[in-house]
């Protein structure tokens, strides 16, 4: 079978050496055709380098982006991208820093094979970063769960067959939120443990804003959903703090009210046509093998 890895990255170059090396030697005993294509979001600095261990790859491509979308909507461009341009049978996003183990790659790969053409999630089981972050990012999935009923375990790192990549190119949210899109549009996915990495060079980028963000992105795919149980929250606190309304009292609907504002904005980044025209940010394309 034929497999596209999706790399999105940003002045990250050493990085993504790296892993094209350690992706190189993780599937050395792969009977299959595996492809990269990074998606280069207007990077700042020199991407481009030497990659002298590529033996095991079909074939890289970097995409260079003219102006930068950002880690989402370069991942929504390259589904589009891969979809329309190459032959493949699973595409495989995955960050371009580490974080997504590619030793991973191997047991997606196994997977997909016996998955009947089923999509594969990679389910956070262990994270590397500070007990701060982890527990931030436990209140993200809490607050996810507690306004959408979805229990997302899940980010980028997938496997997805053509058939949910076509899915996730009709779906407006995917240019918005990736998991929140996956989600919505493939009720029926497959899990598999995945442990979250650490950076193969300088500190993480996902800051408690980034994260906040995230969140409310996904949030904000089922908004329905949010808007019935907020409405509902709303009617019952009132009934229970009508004998003690304060200023205190009322600080929790003034939070909920905010974010429903923040995710009805986030919302608004849900553009289709935005999507389907993707592709003319693309300034170049360099075939590194």
């Amino acid at each position: 079978m034929k497999y596209v890895i999706l790399i999105p990255i940003y002045n990250d170059r050493e990085s993504l050496k790296l892993l094209i090396e350690n992706i190189n030697n993780e599937i050395k005993d792969l009977n299959h055709e595996i492809s990269l294509v990074v998606i280069n979001d207007a990077s700042s600095q020199q991407v481009i380098d030497t990659y002298p261990n590529i033996e095991n790859i079909h074939s890289i491509e970097i995409v260079n982006m003219k102006e930068n979308r950002g880690h989402t909507r370069c991942i929504a461009l390259g589904l589009k991208y891969i979809f329309e341009k190459k032959e493949f049978d699973f595409v495989i996003p995955m960050d371009g820093d580490g974080e997504d183990r590619p030793e991973e790659i191997k047991t997606f790969i196994e997977l997909s094979e016996q998955s009947d053409g089923k999509s594969i999630i990679g389910e956070r089981v262990k994270r590397s970063e500070g007990l701060i972050f982890k527990t931030c990012y436990q209140f993200h999935k809490f607050l996810t769960f507690a306004f959408t009923g979805q229990l997302i375990k899940f980010g980028n790192f997938t496997c997805l067959s053509k058939i949910t990549v076509k899915k996730m190119l009709d779906e407006k949210a995917t240019w918005n939120s990736f998991s929140g899109s996956l989600k919505k549009i493939d009720k029926n996915l497959i899990s598999m443990p995945s442990i979250r990495g650490t950076r193969y060079f300088g500190p993480s980028k996902m800051s408690f804003f980034n994260l906040l963000k995230h969140s409310l992105s996904i949030i904000s795919v089922f908004r329905k959903m949010v808007l019935i149980r907020s409405a509902l929250f709303i009617v019952f606190y009132i009934l229970l703090i009508k004998s003690y309304a304060s200023v205190i009292t009322s600080l929790p609907l003034v939070f909920l009210l905010m974010m429903i504002y923040s995710i009805s904005s986030l919302a608004l980044r849900e553009n289709i046509d935005e999507f389907n025209n993707s592709l003319i940010n693309i300034h170049n394309i360099d075939k590194i093998k």
